[in-house]
């Protein structure tokens, strides 16, 4: 990432583009701002930017799907912003890939703060290789592999699965895993986000190899724990 980071902006209302845009110049950001997901879709395919913000309300595709797409082929952070009390889109949205939401009308300042903590995250680089098992951790790539095959997972995705196998065997509560992963552990719903990403987490890794998923181990009330075998 250059001293700039580039946001892109995915939405079809020119009021809340200017208002995000503004907000983004505020933490040092360069922005390009696409009306519709197709555009933005083929603009992807010859440059990535270090964040998309993406409205869940487009003219030609959702911004789920588009989110979901883009999960499919690259690993950029993605901010998605939905409706006030629209809890089935943040659910959706989080299950196609998203890494955070923030809900309209929204602060700016929180917006731009949001933006900056995932580019910030996404930029960190590390040569640390962490292991577990069948289990690596490729940090510096944000790549995970189970009996060498690589799964392709969301950089909070990424995140969840690093602060747990670093301290496989410790039991993480909730608040704790919330704070490393996003860094605001008193928001409304990030109990509700961190649900959803270790369900898809516990998915991906079973889908490679059946039982790596369950290592993702609950413990009800408390928070999560990377069991250092797989459980029986």
């Amino acid at each position: 990432m250059t001293s700039e980071p580039l946001a892109w902006v995915i939405d079809d209302e020119p009021a809340i583009v200017d208002i995000v845009t503004f907000a983004l110049e505020t933490q040092g950001f360069r922005w390009r701002s696409f009306h519709a997901a197709g555009p933005a879709w083929t603009a992807l395919r010859s440059e990535q930017p270090d964040l998309i913000v993406l409205d869940v309300m487009l003219p030609d595709m959702t911004g789920i799907e588009l989110c979901r797409r883009i999960r499919d082929r690259w690993n950029i952070p993605v901010l998605l912003l939905t409706a006030k009390g629209e809890s089935s889109d943040r659910i959706r949205g989080l299950e196609a890939g998203a890494d955070d939401y923030v809900t309209k009308p929204f602060h700016p300042r929180e917006l731009a703060l949001r933006a900056q903590v995932l580019a910030q995250r996404h930029e960190a680089h590390s040569d640390e290789s962490l292991t577990s098992g069948d289990l690596r951790l490729q940090v510096a790539r944000h790549e995970v592999f189970v009996s060498s095959k690589r799964i392709m997972v969301t950089p909070s995705e990424f995140r969840v699965l690093h602060v747990l196998v670093e301290h496989a065997g410790e039991t993480m509560p909730f608040a704790r895993l919330v704070s490393a992963v996003w860094g605001d552990i008193d928001r409304i719903g990030n109990r509700e986000l961190l649900k959803t990403t270790v369900y898809r987490l516990r998915r991906k890794l079973d889908a490679v190899h059946a039982g790596t998923g369950a290592r993702i181990r609950s413990v009800r009330g408390v928070g999560y724990v990377f069991d250092v075998e797989p459980t029986e």
